[in-house]
């Protein structure tokens, strides 16, 4: 952790303001454990002396300690946006506040590039407090003064990555450092719900987070979104007003968007939200006479349903609202009766079940509701049809999971047809446009799954099919099945990934955010951290960018990169083969791309993956365990002993490859026969 304090020296007065790090701090900007920290401070006695903190959690200048360790080899010089992030995690008035300010200045820059490193601290203070009064009418103040170190850095790295790059880098190291504290829509499942409302002038998220989904609007001319942090809300403002060309009006407002809306009197064109789940304290008890409960009075248990009605009531005659929801939603009992009222009267157009693990909560799948407000000036009578999809059907060969741009085509296709005709194409398993009548009937049940025919299995004969795939990979399997050689615990001198990507061995870089150029389609593959889990292909695909500027340029990977998750339990690790290579690294995972003429990638993968090295490197939480990248060894060994022991290291991927591969087979067979006996296309005997 870095802070930024007015302390007294143990020995002595360290400068204003001046930002200090802790231990573990240190052990991050060298890329060494806490436990070589320790060592240099019992060892050598130059090391720098604590500032602050207390004995047994001490603090130490960040000047003094960046020094130390330049002086001993220990540290190359620090990238720019790891000291710009530095000092805005180290801001006095706390990382918020830090960022406003920040993204105020961007948003300086960028209309007026020039000028404004002349002025003073006080008079850069009142700039950037006119400019915010009146990009967002007053809402969003400053609070403290600026300091003009911090904002030179920021200007610094706008000038390197350009400003909306630059605030969507430092937005993004605060919410990847607040894991808990913020829900974010992903940015696939966002664009699909701009792509569902279509192009639109005016957009409304209620309850709007970090902004995504109004980000991803098709050629809006006002985004309005709102917030319960207004700290958030504030940040959320900065982002959009930098993403959008400046033409685009920009009304963000803190507050309770069911209990205080803040904009009570808009009907946009579209509504698209990704709500909070299973809330009993919605406002139940003091909303209960509301104008907007048009379609039904919500059960305290129906949080959602109270959602979809303040949404509708906040669309034009005609308009379009994309939700995402709960499964439950489509199937309590509670809220029966207001599924059955949004039929009736047309309200409801689709309801579309996405794979799990395209949103949070990442365990189950979640739904896309699709509504439309009645009337729009026609007297056309209520829809006869629901359309439902369901997406968990699209396995890929083998039942891996399917790629997200099928996901994404398969729902469009099925919309936009259902949309202009009133129907769509049955697609068993997949999609249908059922009649309304059909699910006005106790339950009310919208789940996709339990109204489609089942897909098609192939009979017997695809089943034999399966079944001789299954019996070559076994075959393979057990041909590739390794021994183990006994040999002596080693002792080999080790070095460590960050010492590997100082002295030049190997590059090592971030996955995250990341865009296709506007007009170009979201067809580049993104590697997400489930391929890496089970060894599929890449499966998810970049956002486009803004329709005015650059895109947001991905991490792109090489064959022979190696690719490693910090986020979960166990060790994994995968080399870039050819068939994967260019597919752009997603977020949670690091690239290593070693110097071939210094490290052999499979020897790099292969120690990497060791249990003990994992351990040593990895930090813990309550659910999950985090990988510090550079913290992890590696022997240090002649090429042609890496080579050695890559070789091994190869043939244990194809192994384990050959027996997921079985798995795979296995299951699909045995599930085939369990439907095939169930529905008669096969025969006991």
């Amino acid at each position: 952790m870095i802070t930024t304090t007015v302390t007294a020296h143990r020995g002595g007065q360290v400068p204003d303001n001046a930002a200090e790090v802790t231990a573990a701090g240190i052990a991050r900007l060298a890329g060494v454990g806490r436990a070589a920290v320790s060592n240099w401070r019992r060892r050598h006695g130059d090391f720098p002396r604590p500032v602050g903190g207390t004995d047994t959690s001490p603090t130490f200048a960040l000047g003094e300690v960046e020094q130390w360790l330049r002086d001993q080899g220990k540290l190359a010089e620090v990238p720019l946006r790891e000291r710009v992030w530095q000092q805005i995690e180290g801001h006095p008035a706390g990382t918020a506040v830090a960022l406003r300010q920040a993204g105020a200045l961007l948003l300086l820059v960028r209309d007026r590039p020039a000028g404004w490193r002349d002025l003073s601290a006080h008079a850069l203070t009142a700039a950037l407090q006119e400019l915010l009064a009146r990009r967002f009418d007053g809402r969003f103040p400053l609070d403290t003064p600026v300091e003009l170190p911090s904002l030179r850095g920021t200007a610094d790295l706008a000038a390197e990555l350009g400003t909306r790059q630059a605030y969507e880098f430092l937005l993004g190291r605060h919410l990847d450092a607040n894991p808990r504290q913020y829900t974010l829509t992903p940015a696939a499942p966002a664009e699909l719900m701009a792509a569902l409302a279509g192009p639109v002038r005016t957009v409304l998220d209620p309850a709007c987070g970090t902004g995504t989904l109004l980000r991803a609007a098709e050629t809006p001319g006002a985004l309005y979104g709102q917030d319960t942090d207004p700290d958030l809300a504030a940040l959320t403002a900065l982002r959009l007003a930098l993403h959008s060309d400046g033409t685009t009006e920009v009304r963000v407002r803190p507050g309770d968007s069911l209990r205080a809306d803040a904009f009570p009197g808009l009907r946009a064109d579209a509504v698209l939200s990704h709500p909070p789940f299973n809330e009993r304290n919605w406002g139940h008890e003091e909303l209960a006479y509301d104008p907007r409960w048009e379609y039904g009075f919500p059960a305290r248990t129906e949080s959602e349903l109270a959602w979809v009605q303040h949404c509708l009531a906040h669309v034009r005659d005609g308009g379009t609202v994309v939700l995402l929801m709960p499964p439950a939603a489509a199937s309590r009992r509670s809220g029966r009766r207001i599924r059955a009222d949004l039929l009736r009267r047309g309200a409801l157009r689709a309801v579309i079940a996405l794979p799990a693990g395209v949103a949070p909560p990442y365990g189950i799948p979640l739904h896309l509701w699709v509504l439309r407000r009645p009337g729009g000036g026609s007297a056309q009578p209520p829809a006869p049809h629901l359309l439902l999809v369901d997406t968990a059907e699209l396995a890929a060969p083998g039942g891996e999971k399917a790629p997200w741009q099928t996901v994404r085509t398969a729902v469009l296709d099925a919309y936009r047809a259902f949309d202009q005709h009133g129907t769509t194409q049955e697609r068993p398993g997949v999609s249908r446009a059922l009649p309304v009548i059909e699910l006005l009937d106790d339950d009310v049940d919208l789940t996709p799954a339990r109204h489609l025919p089942p897909p098609a299995t192939g009979g017997a004969a695809q089943l034999a099919d399966v079944r001789d795939r299954l019996a070559a990979t076994l075959r393979r399997t057990s041909e590739l099945a390794p021994t183990a050689t006994a040999g002596a615990a080693a002792r080999w001198p080790s070095t460590t990934i960050g010492e590997l990507a100082r002295a030049g061995a190997l590059v090592l870089r971030a996955g995250g955010p990341g865009s296709t150029a506007a007009g170009t389609g979201t067809g580049t593959a993104v590697l997400t951290e489930h391929d890496i889990a089970v060894g599929t292909a890449p499966t998810g695909a970049l956002p486009p960018g803004p329709a005015e500027g650059p895109a947001e340029e991905p991490v792109l990977t090489e064959a022979g990169d190696v690719v490693v998750p910090v986020l979960g339990r166990g060790s994994a690790a995968r080399v870039i083969d050819e068939a994967t290579a260019g597919a752009a690294l997603g977020r949670n995972l690091y690239l290593l791309r070693p110097d071939p003429a210094t490290l052999d990638p499979w020897f790099l993968a292969g120690f990497l993956r060791g249990t003990a090295n994992n351990r040593q490197a990895s930090s813990y939480a309550s659910t999950a365990t985090r990988l510090d990248v550079r913290r992890l060894q590696l022997p240090r060994l002649p090429l042609a002993d890496q080579r050695r022991y890559g070789e091994r290291f190869r043939t244990l991927a194809a192994f384990e490859d050959a027996l997921r591969l079985a798995g795979q087979l296995g299951e699909q067979l045995v599930q085939g026969l369990y439907d095939g006996l169930t529905d008669g296309t096969v025969q006991p005997e």
